[in-house]
């Protein structure tokens, strides 16, 4: 069994304890990883060896440590309990605690991250900076470094992904967040129910009887608990202020979606407004991320596509985290929401639909039609529309066919809508058929037929769609003048102006009939 510690309220590091036995015939390395161990031959020297499926071992290059500058009186060694070993990112690294002598400049203990590649030299990469003396102990989790200090009880932690300072050589990283202590515990007393009425027994933070495990184990020998960390993202988002930071911290994480779209939202309320470019950077790094997986997804598909024909390794398709945060996440749990606020000033709720879309034209990912809809629907319900004739005419907003036919349904609210839509229905060149439909509807018949003319789709349309449409509009010349094109092109076509029974039109010549006689109708031109 396995249990948990974490950081809430103020505090962002939890632990659930868990009983545990000692385990017989198990022998422990304190410093192994994977398929690699490490043992120390001389001072600030480690050897290192790779583990084989095999059960094979082969000895790699050693590395040096860079021991802390002392006296020369002072012999200086490695301590098994300043060294550890942890995957962070997919990289495998040794940490080392390096604590200065109280002789030296140093503001205090530091931990020095090498990274071990899986062929070449061991390199020191990063340099994390505890700016404090005394006893500590190391932990990883979700690729975090957490760096507990005995003294004054608190943990920091630090994200090696985020930018440091960087001096030709390392990079220096400060703690992403102030210290803070692991949320308390209480262990509940066992016993029989009538028993164990009493008070739970607060659990001892930061005992000298810890024994800490990687990559996220901690032992309290005293009091027979296991204890595995975590991190609880929630809290830290009142303790990170800068939204660019923090976003770089939370798309990090393994279960941040929840947390991301809620720091969106209320970067969106009237309490907590963002500005516009804090907006934008914030709106940048989901896309940034979303880009990335479409960019995968998008190499997949054609790889797989290659491989049907190939005999190739096989395809992995790319795995969707959750720092995955696509147009629908952000629709149906912050903009569609954040739209309805009626205290937002209605020029800032424009202005911040228009910058997720900015950044997503950006990105070159196409926008969904629903995000237009909402601009335009938001548009209309604040009257807008000088605004949103300035959007369509300039195409801020993409042509699709599921916006013209809501700027049809606007015409009532705003009649210019009807030819914006039947405009964008025209550019799209794959909408004829909604074009022609469109004008039917509005009784607009000669400009239908002249628009399928234009297209040269005149000879295929039906007839009786055309005179159906033109006899609605009890016109008895526009009958008459439709009526006549579509005899002009059966004689063209057929050789004879008299439509057949496929066309549905006895109706019609009937009709024709009765207004304008039978001498109306059109003769077969003989030769």
């Amino acid at each position: 069994m396995c249990c948990s510690p974490s950081i809430s309220g103020g505090t962002f590091l939890q632990q659930e304890p868990c009983h545990f036995r000692p385990l017989e015939g198990t022998p422990y390395h304190p410093i192994t990883a994977e398929n690699e161990s490490f043992w120390g031959q001389a001072p600030g020297t480690l050897e290192r060896m790779e583990r084989h499926s095999a059960g094979t071992m082969s000895k790699l290059p050693k590395f040096e440590i860079e021991l802390p500058a002392a006296p020369k009186s002072t012999k200086l060694s490695l301590s098994e309990r300043d060294i550890a070993m942890a995957t962070i990112y997919g990289q495998l690294y040794v940490l080392f605690l390096r604590h200065h002598s109280r002789t030296s400049n140093s503001t205090g203990a530091e931990v020095v991250l090498y990274h071990l590649p899986r062929e070449g030299a061991c390199k020191k990469m990063h340099i994390l900076k505890l700016n404090r003396t005394g006893k500590f102990a190391l932990n990883v989790v979700d690729n975090l470094v957490v760096v507990h200090h005995q003294d004054t009880e608190t943990s920091v932690i630090f994200d090696i992904k985020l930018r440091g300072e960087f001096d030709g050589t390392v990079t220096l990283h400060h703690p992403v967040l102030p210290a803070r202590s692991i949320q308390p515990y209480q262990i509940p007393v066992a016993g029989p129910a009538p028993v164990t009425s009493q008070s739970p027994i607060p659990c001892k933070l930061y005992s000298s009887s810890w024994i800490v495990f990687q990559p996220d184990i901690i032992i309290s020998a005293s009091q027979g608990y296991l204890w595995n960390l975590q991190v609880k993202l929630q809290p830290i988002v009142n303790l990170l202020p800068d939204k660019g930071r923090l976003m770089d911290f939370l798309l990090q994480r393994r279960e941040c979606k929840t947390v991301v779209l809620s720091v969106c939202s209320q970067m969106l309320t009237e309490s907590d407004r963002a500005t516009l470019p804090v907006i934008a950077t914030v709106f940048d790094k989901l896309n940034q991320e979303y880009k990335k997986y479409l960019d995968a997804e998008q190499s997949y598909t054609l790889a797989l596509e290659v491989g049907q024909s190939r005999s190739g390794p096989l395809l992995r398709r790319p795995a969707r985290t959750q720092a995955v945060v696509d147009q629908s996440d952000m629709y149906t749990h912050v903009l569609s929401a954040f739209t309805e606020k009626k205290e937002m000033p209605q020029k800032f709720v424009v202005a911040v639909l228009m910058e997720y879309i900015r950044s997503l034209n950006q990105f070159q990912i196409t926008v969904q039609h629903y995000l237009h809809e909402l601009v335009i629907k938001t548009l209309v319900q604040h009257n807008l529309f000088y605004t949103l004739h300035q959007f369509l005419q300039y195409h801020v907003l993409s042509d699709s066919k599921p916006l013209a036919c809501l700027l049809l349904s606007l015409e009532s609210f705003y009649p210019p809508a009807h030819q914006l839509s039947l405009d964008m229905l025209k550019r799209l060149s794959t909408a004829n058929d909604e074009i022609v439909e469109v004008l039917l509807s509005k009784h607009q018949v000669l400009a239908a037929l002249r628009f399928i003319r234009g297209i040269g789709g005149h000879d295929n349309i039906s007839a009786r769609k055309f005179l159906d449409a033109a006899k609605q509009t009890e016109d008895r010349m526009l009958f008459y003048t439709i009526f006549r094109f579509f005899e002009q092109r059966n004689q063209r076509l057929r050789g004879n102006p008299s439509f057949t029974p496929g066309e549905h039109c006895e109706e019609h010549v009937a009709f024709f009939k009765q207004v304008f006689g039978d001498q109306a109708l059109m003769r077969p031109t003989t030769f």
